[in-house]
């Protein structure tokens, strides 16, 4: 007892601990943060009293500017020797952010969220005492190189950069990992190498040293004393006292490497006032404390400064004494400096729209398995479904699996409307402008580039035959260098070399500023100025200057006499004199007695402040703008907002970037080209532009919702730029060399500036000074700006600007940087231009994109391929962040800070714009959208009346035509698409643009501003090259000249009509001339010639046939009735009369080298030009005035002026549509009717058939065409359907006109009327490839095959009643056909062998027709009139045919390439074929006269004929022959036959049940079938049930007829009538979430279900009324859930801890049944005729299906292989289960698993399963009456029942019932049975016992008596003689080793760890009393055994078997000791809830 007590309260600790360690670690709950609070002033860091001795942080840059004042050739600072630019060497292994113990010698300000790591080499120093180390110029190191190699940690300021958002430290990082500092010795004392753990940033002359482990090596062979340490690199002996003690005694720092584990006692000289830094145990100067220095190396030395000795309850106390606010504490800023604030954070995973990848990066979730590798290691793409391709070899596949033309590969247009057809494509060359010069790949670089001594090109051509010796001038502006390079003078004597040969930096001399000291250079004989230190560390007792003259004539402080003339500080000079000095922050007059104040705000180049700077007397105070906030260190001020993050393009990818680590979040992924990026912080918008695309798209921060902006007009889109306070994006473009902007939805767009631009690259907004910068790196690179509305344009920088690629504004300082790729350079200046200065010059390969965030700066580097980060101001603190990118280019800082707030200029209302309002300095400017021009009081716009409308091959342009053209923007037309536009029309009554694609045939039109764009013709249409419009009647005329047409139809493409297909020839050019009634057109063929007809295409005429090679540009004068015409092969415009007649030239020659688009317009012609690329005027009479439009336009194509001056014309057809049906024609007199394609006109002239009466139908893949047979020509019509997937079979309803289809792609049968309103699926369900297809058309039926599940199938027209006729001896049925007057069906099969079949309709009589000589029998067609069966043969290549027999076999064709589809029509075949890609016909009996009818259409499929004559009666007559279902042909009468499951009833042959008497209901997802067992075939059939979601699991009530599912897509329970399908009730559906389980109670008419997402179980009566909740404590993940009415159980299985409960049907009760060795139990089930409990426990890849008895005892493993089973039932002797993976039904024997059998296969998406029977629905209990006299709920309880109540109040329900049902099933009841009239004794008695085994007994045994105590009590030695007797015979057979029981007969069963989880495991000895009650027998396991409660019976063990299941004689035995000691598990929570209750 007090062991099981122990054992539940040591489980019950553990649950505890482990459930909190669970909700620690998923603590993902944000926290809303309260307002900041009011910040006081910071405690520490200095007084602000500081002087300018004390400005500089240790270990900052030195090469400074000391003023603000310039002389040219005076360099103010130098470094001593020539900088090399640091090798970046690549990440080996993240860094990770930590705490580091900085020595003293190493501190410099970190960045934030970087370690420090050791990179500084430091010469040793001789004299002492120091702490600082040697080397220092200035307070810092003097670098071997001349410069700081920073690493990871340097700058100039503690800039801190954030982390990726939502990560911090973990409270439990082990430090250890990483150690204390990142270099260590090893632990060899004796071999003092170090190893660097993490790489660094290396010299460049160190570039090949590996980073994983640099092992230094040494050639000293010194030997030192024990008490000494070797110095390896100067080889000197130090003694060990001096080990560790902050200061620099050896080369490189040796004696102050890990010193972590030294323990030295640090003194200080205190009688020079030094003090000793506690943490850092270096000695400093007490005047140096609170002096504003970090002179300690921690800040400690700056805390502690003031009157507040403690921080405040909104403050967090650093480790170094600083205080910051709590809100900094965990936000990735190392606020504190020595990252105390940033120590014990949590870390926090993915949010829950993320996948989280296996490096614990984080994705959108809709980049799982998109087929795009978005994780580095690729788990984003693991375990996804591969979806095969189905296109064609001459079509491509998208990666969204559409199928388009190979030829649309690499065009530069989207055609997948995902751009995946432009990748991996090859760089077209681009075309260079005037000015460049053009490299041999294709790269354009300004002419100036050449032989200038730099390598441009790729293949250095730009430096091949050059003479270097030809000198060039430079500006007055620059300085010319040796080599004859000219670089600015401003870079001249600046410390950085810009000549090659340094010559700009040879003749400098150096001048320290006031606050400096200078130090001269090593040479000894050079007393030059080399550096400058500060006046700080002059005479501290340090020597900082390399030959010590810092500490050389040192004056003496002494005490001021009472009448001194000093002002501040009184001293004696080295030569003994007294003086005067200042103190820090002052200098002494020239008087040298008065001090005067130092201003350290004028410092520019080294700036004490980061944003403003307010001098004081003697100091200074720094100040932040808002949005900011000072430091702790009081000068540098921090963003306030989120964590600052990268947003960079990387080309394929934009990615969201820490500034602290290598981990990255992908926003957007399948990037083609992404080069520009910008973002708008408030809105959560991210904006970029793909130059591959030529698109600007914009998308959420989080990657979703991409949307295109702007996608029309653009050529080479480079820059973008936001303005975030007036909501309008700036981009640049190349192509076009515009500058432009557009809303943020791109909806209103105007030109900002497109004169005099070149090459505009990057771009950047100052909204509250509303400027636009951009740069152009053309032939002229420069920087312009201009106000926002494109006014005050003018350059800002034009010398020394190369590529200037990367632009980017500063808002606290107002300055702009910019990277300028080929001088290699980052420099600043003020908005103006002026005071240009050089940030960065080295080791910047070639920079791209440039931003800043604080103090600090971050570009890319496409050399590097890198991002890297330095100081705004110094450029120091120079390294990479992220490197081995893909491709870097546009960066931006992300955060709330960089888009900060500024005054609207446009105000609320727009500004009172009726487009848009673009902003200017002082107010702003109204803009109308493209196409439109502002009114007269400048705010609302007006439609143009006329303007010129253009088409080039990629866009159309419109120009306006007043005004100055020269001065007038092309504006593009923002329509998509377009591929290759030709010809455009225009329609001004309603502002319609009509033009031609020949690349996309089509034909569209659009409103001139680019809205309502619409295709209007794009089937059956090769070469659409010319277009008019009809305005009179409203129609549009084309040509084509693939088909050699010329077509009509209405404006809106409807009425399309054929009016000439004979004797044309290369059709061209097309105008109409609705005034004449005529219309004309030009040819390009062998011929060239131009025609003329009426407009109905009667009576043609050729007006011009001579000296004419390419006529194209026709255009008519209305005017002068002249029609005009360009021609490009004669090189020549022409014109005559509207006849031919005086035909005369207008312009010829080289005047005109290749004219090609025209129109007339006034008195001026204007027409395009190939060779010259431009748009013309001249004179229409005398071809002079000539002026140039537009110029430099390649791929010009037609032209036309568009107007509003087109006459208005009364015409014949303009009254009731001329009495036409469908179309009017006008003639040059009346008018003509015609009608559409294919329908032949009325013998009165005027009305049009209703359709073709005969004609062919034929399968296109996509689309299904018709040709009539009932006119002179044979053209095909597209049906008007939507683009459909992949049609193979097509057919058509004789009767109705319906045409059905099967399409391979969906799986699908599908209608539609012929004119496409009403499209239906037939047939969606059981379907895997429905290949043919036959229309019964007479017994209206439809008979497919199936290539897949290889069936035959026939159903009614509409779908129902379907019926499977063949699926047995079938391997590949195909095509298929009826002969309804001879009830007969034939069909061919590609089976291993081919051949054809005949069957009668009725799916009886089956045989093969025709087995010989056939492989793969495609198209089958009856000739009906002569009796023959045609076939053809796809691998024999030919036609054959015999008669219906089979007999007389003749071969009509051969060598035909690849046919499939056939038909027989008259006395002619017609057949598709897949290679000749065309539809031919030939004579049925000769196989002669062979044509093509149809050509170049690729995937032709079926075709069939519709023939007026093809008709018959139906043999079912009027009443379906008395059928009840399906009513089928033969060849004498017809067959009354069922659906697939049913039978027909036992009375009457016609009739069918309604439904099987045994099924299985399955739940597919999004529909419900049904598996019957009545019949043989076993045939899954889909239930016509509407808005299936997501249905999971099933159950039915069989006697209400009920059928019932969850649903948990829609979270509802729904119940379906089994009568009436569409009799859909949803009974649940609030406060339900995710309900897996559901369970009806058939005896009480009640439903349970688990509510798993609420974590509860609830039930209800069958309506879903009265819902109660019946178990809802200690429920994780309740899952699948079963009940057993008749004993009043529920059971239940739970994920979270995973287990299997019991309760009784009222939720009391409650059992844990099985609990261990249990993963993820689902689909419960139960067996109740052997009382058994069935699971299917699914964890993946180890699924297994489990039982045991209803207590939980017993447990075996049923032996199933190979399954990944989803859902149990049971019936009879046998399981049945769902495998999702293989998608099949399976059935195993019961208890041994075996004779698994695949019941149906290819069942997409089984889920739940469920046995339909009334046999498994069978029992009594009280609640079967009167529902237990409850008002409500009636819920069965075993020995009693309870009433409940709903869970929501309900005032009428009672608790009680009314009357008391009793518990024995009345006499007479249908549902008793000998079980049940009495009450399970056992149960009963001893209801809370826990029998270790089955404790029902065999019916035959129950029957013995036991039916009440009386019996019991008087028969008691009697049973108890018959015990004794019976347990002789079971122990005799147990020891024979015989088993009736199955579960013992297979091996497996046998394994012990089944069992032993739910046994007692040490029970405590029984002392009781015997009590015979408790033996029972067993019949199933022929064995007597005491019925115990975990209690062992001395008195009966030799009763009790010592194996649990018996088994075959070679079982290993089990030990009664390893059988009854199992190994123990923790309780879980609901063990301990059993346990306490």
């Amino acid at each position: 007892m007090f062991e099981v007590i122990n054992v539940g309260i040591y489980s019950f600790i553990i649950f505890i601990v482990a459930n909190v360690q669970c909700n620690n670690n998923n603590n993902n709950t944000s926290v809303t943060l309260p307002p900041p609070p009011f910040y006081s002033a910071h405690r520490g860091a200095a007084r602000q009293m500081y002087g300018s001795g004390s400005l500089r942080p240790p270990g900052t840059k030195s090469v400074i500017y000391a003023t603000g004042q310039r002389q040219h050739g005076i360099r103010t600072t130098m470094s001593p020797q020539v900088y090399s630019p640091p090798q970046f060497v690549p990440y080996v292994v993240p860094v990770p952010v930590f705490p580091i113990h900085m020595r003293a010698d190493e501190y410099e300000p970190m960045i934030r969220g970087y370690p420090g790591i050791h990179h500084i080499q430091i010469p040793p120093r001789s004299d002492r005492p120091s702490n600082r180390g040697g080397g220092r110029y200035g307070g810092r190191f003097e670098y071997p190189n001349g410069r700081p190699i920073y690493g990871f940690s340097n700058a100039r300021y503690p800039f801190d950069f954030g982390f990726v958002r939502g990560r911090g430290i973990s409270s439990d990082y082990d430090e250890s990992r990483s150690g204390a500092y990142l270099v260590h010795r090893t632990e060899d004392d004796d071999n003092d190498e170090y190893v660097e753990t993490y790489p660094t940033i290396k010299p460049q002359e160190n570039r090949d040293v590996q980073p994983k482990k640099a092992i230094e090596h040494h050639s000293c062979e010194k030997i030192c004393k024990k008490s000494e340490m070797l110095c390896k690199k100067s080889c000197f002996c130090l003694k060990e006292e001096l080990r560790c003690d902050g200061i620099n005694d050896c080369e490189g720092n040796e004696d102050e490497l890990d010193c972590d584990h030294i323990d030295h006692h640090v003194q200080c000289d205190e009688t020079k006032e030094y003090v000793l830094c506690p943490r850092t145990k270096k000695c400093i100067l007490k005047d140096w404390l609170c002096d504003g220095d970090d002179d300690c190396g921690d800040f400690s030395d700056e805390t502690h400064c003031g009157f507040n000795v403690n921080c405040t309850n909104d403050q967090f106390q650093c480790d170094n004494g600083l205080c910051i606010p709590k809100l900094w504490t965990c936000d990735n800023d190392n606020d504190c400096k020595d990252y105390s604030d940033e120590f014990n954070c949590t870390i926090t995973g993915c949010e829950e729209n993320e996948f989280e990848c296996s490096d614990t990066t984080c994705i959108s979730i809709s980049w799982k398995c998109d087929r795009h590798i978005d994780c580095t290691d690729g788990s984003d793409e693991s375990d996804c479904d591969v979806i095969p391709p189905y296109c064609t070899e001459n079509e491509f596949q998208c990666a969204s699996h559409v199928c388009i033309k190979i030829e649309f590969k690499c065009d530069g247009d989207d055609d997948c409307d995902d751009w995946s057809d432009e990748d991996d494509c090859p760089k077209i060359q681009s075309t260079c402008v005037s000015g460049e010069f053009k490299c041999n790949s294709g790269k354009c670089i300004p002419e100036r580039y050449k032989c200038d001594r730099q390598l441009d090109c790729d293949d250095n051509e730009d430096e091949i035959n050059c003479d270097y010796n030809i000198t060039k001038t430079c500006s007055p502006d620059e300085y010319t260098c040796d080599n004859g390079a000219c670089v600015l003078r401003t870079w001249v004597c600046d410390g950085l070399e810009d000549c090659s040969q340094g010559e700009d930096e040879s003749k400098c001399e150096i001048v320290c500023d006031e606050a400096k000291f200078p130090c001269s250079g090593i040479d000894p004989n050079s007393n030059k100025t080399e550096t400058c230190i500060s006046k700080k560390y002059r005479c501290d007792g340090r020597r900082d200057c390399p030959k010590g003259e810092d500490e050389e004539q040192c004056p003496a402080k002494r005490e001021c006499e009472r009448n001194t003339t000093c002002k501040q500080l009184c001293i004696t000079t080295a030569d003994g004199n007294k003086g005067c000095s200042c103190l820090n922050g002052f200098q002494l007059n020239k008087d040298g007695v008065s001090c005067d104040d130092i201003n350290e705000c004028l410092y520019a180049t080294d700036p004490v402040c980061s944003q403003n700077c307010n001098n004081t007397i003697g100091s200074f105070k720094c100040g932040c703008m808002t949005g900011y906030v000072l430091r702790p260190d009081l000068r540098t001020c921090k963003a306030m907002g989120a964590p600052p993050t990268l947003l960079f393009a990387n080309r394929i990818d934009i990615r969201e970037v820490s500034l602290s680590n290598s981990k990255y979040t992908a926003i957007l992924r399948g990037l083609h080209n992404a080069i520009s990026l910008d973002y708008h912080y408030e809105k959560g918008y991210i904006f970029w532009s793909d130059v591959s695309m030529d698109v600007i798209r914009r998308a959420f921060i989080n990657g979703t919702e991409i949307t295109d902006v702007i996608k029309s007009g653009l050529e080479s889109p480079g820059g973008v730029a936001l303005d975030w306070i007036h909501d309008l994006i700036f981009w640049t473009d190349s192509g076009t060399r515009r500058i432009e902007v557009a809303t943020l939805d791109g909806q209103q767009r105007s030109i900002i500036a497109a004169s005099e631009i070149d090459k505009p690259r990057a771009i950047a907004v100052h909204p509250g000074q509303a400027l636009i910068f951009w740069t152009d790196w053309g032939p002229n690179p420069k920087i312009e700006r201009a106000e926002m509305d494109g006014s005050k344009r003018y350059s800002i920088i034009t010398e020394s600007v190369f590529w200037p690629n990367g632009l980017t504004i500063d808002y606290t300082s107002n300055q702009i940087y910019w990277a300028d790729a080929k001088h290699n350079v980052i420099e600043t200046s003020n908005f103006d231009g002026k005071y240009r200065k050089k940030v960065i010059s080295k080791g910047l390969p070639h920079p791209f994109a440039i931003t800043i965030f604080e103090d600090a700066i971050f570009w890319t580097d496409w050399h590097t391929k890198s991002i890297s980060t330095a100081n705004k101001v110094t450029g120091a603190g120079m390294r990479p962040l992220h490197s081995q990118l893909h491709f870097p280019m546009d960066i931006h800082s992300y955060h709330p800070q960089r888009q900060p707030k500024y005054k609207n200029h446009c105000g609320k209302n727009n500004g009172g714009c009726a487009h848009m309002c673009l902003p200017n300095k002082n107010s702003y400017s109204c803009v109308c959208r493209m196409g439109q021009k502002l009114k007269s009081d400048k705010k609302s716009c007006q439609k143009p009346d006329k303007f010129l409308l253009f088409a080039r091959k990629k866009d159309l342009r419109i120009k306006y035509m007043d005004g100055s053209h020269q001065h007038q923007y092309e504006m593009v037309i923002p329509v998509d698409g377009i591929k290759s536009a030709v010809a455009i029309a225009w329609d001004s009554k309603n502002d319609f643009i009509y033009w031609t694609d020949v690349e996309r045939n089509s034909i569209n039109r659009a409103f001139w501003n680019g809205t309502f764009q619409e295709i209007l013709i794009h089937q059956n249409i090769i070469s659409p090259a010319g277009i008019s419009f009809d305005w009179a009647t409203d129609k549009i005329y084309w040509t084509d000249a693939g088909t050699d047409r010329i077509e009509v139809a209405n404006s809106n493409g409807t009425l399309r009509s054929l009016l000439i297909w004979e004797d044309l020839d290369k059709p061209r050019d097309i105008v109409v001339d609705p005034q004449g009634g005529y219309m004309f057109w030009s040819e390009w063929g062998e011929r060239p010639k131009i025609e003329r007809a009426n407009m109905d295409g009667t009576n043609r005429l050729i007006i011009a046939s001579n000296n004419l090679t390419w006529p194209n540009g026709l255009a008519v004068d209305h005017l002068t009735s002249k029609i005009y015409w360009t021609d490009g092969g004669t090189r020549s415009i022409e014109y005559s009369n509207l006849d031919g007649t005086e035909r005369k030239i207008l312009l010829d020659g080289n005047n005109v080298p290749h004219p090609f688009g025209l129109d007339v317009y006034g008195d001026h012609i204007y027409w395009t030009d190939w060779e010259t690329q431009n748009i013309e005027r001249a004179n229409k009479f005398t071809g002079k005035n000539r002026t140039v439009l537009s110029n430099s336009m390649n791929d010009l194509m037609d032209v036309r002026v568009f107007h509003r001056n087109r006459k208005n014309l009364k015409t014949s057809c303009g009254v009731n549509n001329g009495g036409c049906s469908h179309l009017c024609f006008l003639r040059p007199k009346g008018h003509s009717c015609g009608c559409p394609i294919g329908i032949k006109l009325g013998d009165d002239g005027l009305t049009c058939e209703k359709g073709p009466v005969n004609y062919l139908i034929f399968a296109h893949r996509m689309d299904i065409r018709q040709i009539s047979l009932d006119v002179p020509y044979m053209a095909d019509v597209v049906l008007p359907f939507p683009r459909l997937k992949l049609v193979t079979s097509v057919d058509v309803d004789r009767k109705t006109g319906d045409i059905y289809w099967t399409d391979t792609a969906e799986d699908v049968i599908r209608k539609a009327t012929p004119d496409g309103k009403n499209i239906d699926v037939i047939i969606m369900h059981e379907m895997e490839s429905p290949d043919g297809i036959a229309v019964d058309s007479a017994g209206r039926k439809i008979y497919w095959t199936d290539g897949e599940r290889n069936s035959i199938e026939v159903a009614e027209l509409d779908g129902k009643h379907r019926k499977v006729l063949f699926h047995r001896n079938l391997v590949n049925p195909r095509a298929i056909t009826l002969h309804y007057h001879h009830g007969l069906m034939f069909w061919s099969d590609w089976g291993e062998k081919g051949k054809i079949e005949v069957a009668y309709m009725d799916g009886t009589q089956r045989k093969v027709l025709i087995s010989d000589d056939l492989n793969w029998p495609n198209g089958l067609a009856i000739d009906r009139p002569d009796s023959r069966l045609y076939w053809n043969d796809g691998k024999l290549n030919t036609i054959e045919s015999s008669n219906l027999s089979g007999k007389d076999r003749k071969k009509i064709l051969t060598a035909v390439p690849h046919p499939y589809g056939l038909v027989v029509v008259g006395n002619h075949i017609y057949w598709t074929d897949w290679q000749t890609r065309s539809l031919h016909r030939a004579d049925k009996n000769t196989g002669k006269d062979k044509t093509i009818i149809r050509d170049k259409l690729e995937g032709l499929m079926d075709v069939r004929s519709v023939q007026s004559d093809n008709t018959a009666e139906n043999a079912c007559g009027n009443k379906n022959g008395g059928c009840s279902h399906l009513c089928l042909r033969n060849p004498v009468s017809f067959t009354c036959a069922c659906p697939t499951g049913l039978s027909k009833t036992k009375t009457n042959d016609k009739q069918c049940e309604p439904i099987p008497e045994t099924f299985l209901l399955i739940a597919t997802r999004y529909a419900l079938s049904q598996v019957s067992l009545d019949t043989n075939d076993a045939w899954d059939v889909t239930l016509p049930v509407d808005e299936i979601e997501n249905a999971i699991d099933v159950d039915f009530h069989w006697e209400k007829k009920l059928y019932f599912y969850t649903d948990i897509e829609k979270n509802v329970i729904t119940s379906v009538s089994m009568y009436n399908l569409s009799d859909i009730k949803i009974i649940v559906s609030k406060n339900l979430s995710s309900p897996d389980g559901l369970a009806v109670d058939w005896i009480a008419n009640n439903i349970y279900w688990t509510n798993t997402g609420n974590k509860i179980i609830e039930v209800a009566r069958l309506d879903g009324n009265h819902r109660k909740t019946v178990i809802k404590d200690y429920l994780h993940d309740p899952r699948s859930i079963v009940v057993y009415p008749k004993k009043g159980f529920i059971f239940w299985t739970d994920w979270g801890i995973p287990k299997i409960e019991r309760a009784h049907l009222d939720g009391s009760n409650r059992k844990n049944l099985v609990h261990s060795q249990l993963n993820f139990p689902i689909g419960l089930v139960i067996d109740y005729v052997k009382k058994r409990l069935y699971w299917i426990d699914a964890k993946l890849n180890e699924e297994k299906i489990e039982t045991t008895d209803l207590h939980g005892n017993n447990r075996v493993m049923i032996s199933v292989q190979s399954t990944h089973p989803f859902s149990l039932t049971q019936h009879e002797e046998y399981i049945y289960w769902t495998d999702w993976l293989q998608k099949t039904v399976k059935r195993a024997e019961k208890t041994t698993g075996k004779d698994t059998v695949i019941i149906r296969p290819q069942l997409d998406a089984a889920m739940g399963i469920t046995m339909v029977t009334g046999k498994r629905q069978q029992g009594w209990n009280p609640c079967a009456v009167d529902n237990g006299g409850c008002t409500h709920l009636c819920l069965f309880r075993l020995k009693n029942y309870t009433c409940g109540c709903p869970d929501k109040f309900d005032p009428t329900c009672k608790t009680v019932s009314n009357y008391v049902v009793p518990l024995k099933c009345p006499p007479g009841s249908s549902k008793c049975d000998i079980e049940e009239e009495r009450i399970d004794y056992d149960e009963e008695l001893f209801p809370n016992l826990d029998s270790k085994f089955e404790d029902d007994v065999d019916d035959s045994y129950r029957s013995l008596g036991h039916s009440n105590l009386f019996y019991i009590m008087t028969l008691v030695p009697m049973i108890f003689i018959i015990l004794v007797c019976v347990a002789l015979v079971a122990f005799l057979l147990i020891r024979r080793g015989k088993s009736k029981y199955v579960y013992g007969t297979s091996r497996s069963f046998s394994n012990p760890n089944y069992y032993s989880p739910n046994n007692d495991s040490a029970s405590a000895p029984n002392n009781g009393k015997f009590i015979w009650k408790r033996l029972k027998y067993d019949k199933t396991q022929e064995r007597v055994y005491e019925e115990t409660v975990g209690i062992s019976s001395p008195e009966i063990a030799s009763l009790i078997p010592t194996i649990l299941t018996p088994c075959s004689s070679n079982c290993e035995t089990v030990t009664p000791e390893v059988e009854r000691s199992p190994s123990i598990t923790p309780l879980h929570k609901s063990d301990v809830n059993e346990t306490i209750s």
